[in-house]
């Protein structure tokens, strides 16, 4: 799923440790979508992607490729929504220029 719209808060980065006893970060960023309803949409990146999120500002205009899924606990059905690619919309790079030829196996 893609989600485009302006950034309109960068949230503080939460961090802890795994069950499993690894550490985590995760940072979440507030996209306004300008759409009439439902307009306001919460992303959240996780580990490396944190990076993606350095160059990006309240205010900038950006595209977020992110995975949305639901889990249920105790009968009720809980969603997040997870990027997984954040850029600006001035950037006019994609995610498919950063393949070249020389990257290919074949």
């Amino acid at each position: 799923m893609e989600v485009k719209g302006k950034l309109i808060k960068k949230l503080e980065v939460q961090s802890g440790v795994s069950k499993a006893g690894k550490d985590w970060k995760k940072q979440t960023v507030v996209i306004d979508t300008g759409d009439d309803f439902n307009n306001i949409i919460a992303v959240s990146a996780f580990g490396d992607k944190l990076e993606q999120l350095e160059d990006l500002e309240e205010g900038m205009n950006v595209i977020i490729s992110c995975n949305v899924y639901s889990r249920e606990y105790k009968g009720r059905y809980y969603h997040n929504i997870d990027g997984y690619w954040f850029t600006s919309q001035d950037n006019k790079e994609t995610k498919n220029e950063f393949i070249t030829s020389d990257d290919l196996p074949f």
